[in-house]
C-alpha cells in the first residue's frame, strides 16, 4: 500500500466577517477535497496540543510522528539543512529575515516587502564576506533561501543555541539585542557573535547598490538582518527505521525540507514549485504520484495558503485553497484508492484576522483501503469536527496512517 500526505500550510482559519462568518475552507470551491472527506474518515487535529499555536517546524515534526516537545532543538538548523547547507551536530544555526528598518533601527517591515529572491541573493553575497576579528575561531555562513528568508550558520568551538532573538517579530520596535538564555560562556559568546554580525550587516546593507535601486523604485530597502530560532540538529530515528517505509517530500520550503530530511525522506525538486502564489501545484501532485512508483510514502507541502493569511489576503487564500483542490483532483485521477491512502490536513491554523499562527485545531481526512467512512461530506474545520476520527494530536496522525498501511507494531503480547 502507498500513502500521499498533503499538507496545506496554514490552511485552517477562523470565521471571517466578510465571508459571512465562514472560513476560507468553508467558502472555497473544493470538490476534490470534499471527495476525500466523503469517501474517508475525518476529524480535527491539535498539531501540538489544544490551544498551543505551533510553528511550522514543530508541527511538521509532529505530523511525521515525532513528539516535538521531546525532540525539538530549534528551527535554524532545520532551515539550513533544507537549504542544502551541511550541518554538523555542534553547529548553531539561526533563521533570518531580510528586513526594513528606519534610521533609529525600528523595524518597518519584517520581510522587506517580501523582497524578490534575485535581490536577496545579491545582498547575501555581500554578507558572506563578514569575518569577526574577535571570533576568528568561528566560521560564519550566511545564505538566502526564498524571498526574504535566510540562514546564519555558526561553526566553531564553545557555541550554544541558548540565546534570544534579535527579531522583535513586530513592527515599530527596534532590533533587539541578543542575550544569553543561560549563564554559560558558550551562550555569552554566541550572543556576542550575533550582535556583532547584526551591526556589521547594517553597515554593509545600508550602502548596497540593490537597496539604492529599491529606494529609487519606491520599494522598501532590505537594510537589516533579523535573527531568530537558534537551533541545532534534532536527534530522531528515521521513518524507515520506525515504520519500515521509504518516502520523499515535495516542498520548496527549506524548513519543511529540513525537517523531512532529518526524518529520512528524500528531497524532490519540482520545476515550477516556488512557495509563492504562482507555485505549480499540479506539477507537485504529478511528482508525488511519480514518486510512489518506487517509494511508499510522499509528503506534499503547499506554502502559499499560509502566506495569504500572514498578508491578510482573503481572496488569495481562497484562490490557493482552490489550487490545492486542483492538485488533489490531479492526484485522485492518477491513483487508485484501492491501493493508495490519501490524507489531507494542515500544519496549523493561520488567522487572516490576526495574521498569526493560532492554537485552533485543524481538519484532517484520510481516504483509501480499509478506512472506516463516516458521514462527513465536506472538508473544512466545522464539518471535519463531526467525523469519526475524533480529535487527535499531530503526533497521532502518522501512527494512524501506518496502522492503515499495515506497518504498525503490536503493543503487548
Amino acid at each position: 500500500m502507498k500513502v500521499i500526505l498533503i499538507v496545506g500550510d496554514g490552511l485552517a482559519d477562523r470565521p471571517i466577517p466578510e465571508l459571512k462568518n465562514k472560513t476560507p475552507l468553508e467558502t472555497a470551491r473544493k470538490p476534490s477535497l470534499n471527495k476525500i472527506a466523503e469517501t474517508g474518515i475525518c476529524g480535527i487535529m491539535d498539531p501540538i496540543a489544544p490551544g498551543v499555536p505551533p510553528g511550522s517546524d514543530t508541527a511538521t515534526l509532529a505530523l511525521l510522528g515525532y513528539d516535538p516537545i521531546k525532540v525539538y532543538s530549534g528551527r535554524g538548523a532545520l532551515e539550513a539543512l533544507g537549504s542544502e547547507v551541511d550541518v554538523l551536530p555542534q553547529d548553531v544555526v539561526f533563521r533570518c529575515n531580510f528586513a526594513t528598518v528606519d534610521n533609529n533601527l525600528n523595524v518597518v517591515d519584517r520581510r522587506a516587502g517580501r523582497i524578490e529572491t534575485s535581490d536577496s541573493s545579491k545582498l547575501a553575497k555581500a554578507l558572506k564576506e563578514i569575518v569577526l576579528k574577535e571570533h576568528k575561531d568561528v566560521h560564519i555562513t550566511f545564505k538566502n533561501t526564498i524571498q526574504h528568508r535566510a540562514i546564519l550558520q555558526l561553526r566553531g568551538p564553545k557555541l550554544s543555541r541558548m540565546v534570544s532573538d534579535s527579531d522583535p517579530q513586530k513592527t515599530g520596535t527596534p532590533i533587539l539585542t541578543v542575550n544569553p538564555r543561560d549563564d554559560t560562556p558558550e551562550a555569552k559568546k554566541t550572543a556576542d557573535i550575533i550582535n556583532k554580525f547584526t551591526r556589521r550587516s547594517l553597515e554593509i546593507l545600508k550602502t548596497h547598490a540593490v537597496n539604492a535601486r529599491r529606494i529609487k523604485e519606491g520599494l522598501p530597502p532590505a537594510n537589516a538582518i533579523l535573527c531568530r530560532g537558534a537551533g541545532t540538529l534534532p536527534i530522531v530515528k528515521s521513518i524507515s527505521l520506525l515504520y519500515g517505509v521509504h518516502g520523499a517530500v515535495v516542498s520548496v520550503m527549506p524548513l519543511i525540507r529540513g525537517v523531512c530530511k532529518v526524518a529520512g525522506l528524500r528531497l524532490l525538486d519540482v520545476k515550477g514549485a516556488t512557495g509563492t502564489y504562482d507555485t505549480d501545484v499540479v506539477a507537485k501532485g504529478k511528482a508525488a504520484v511519480q514518486a510512489l512508483k518506487t517509494l511508499d510514502f510522499v509528503f506534499v507541502h503547499v506554502k502559499a495558503t499560509d502566506v495569504a493569511s500572514h498578508d491578510g489576503k482573503v481572496k488569495q487564500k481562497i484562490r490557493m485553497i482552490e489550487k490545492i483542490d486542483g492538485m488533489v483532483g490531479c492526484i485522485l485521477k492518477k491513483v487508485t484508492l484501492d491501493e493508495t491512502l490519501v490524507s489531507v490536513t494542515a500544519d496549523h491554523t493561520t488567522s487572516l484576522v490576526t495574521r498569526e499562527h493560532e492554537g485552533d485545531p485543524v481538519p484532517v481526512a484520510i481516504t483509501g483501503p480499509g478506512v472506516r467512512t463516516d458521514n462527513v461530506k465536506e472538508f473544512d474545520e466545522r464539518n471535519c469536527a463531526r467525523g469519526d476520527l475524533g480529535r487527535i494530536r499531530g503526533k497521532d496522525l502518522m501512527p494512524t496512517i501506518m496502522n492503515l498501511m499495515g506497518k504498525a507494531k503490536k503493543f503487548g503480547a
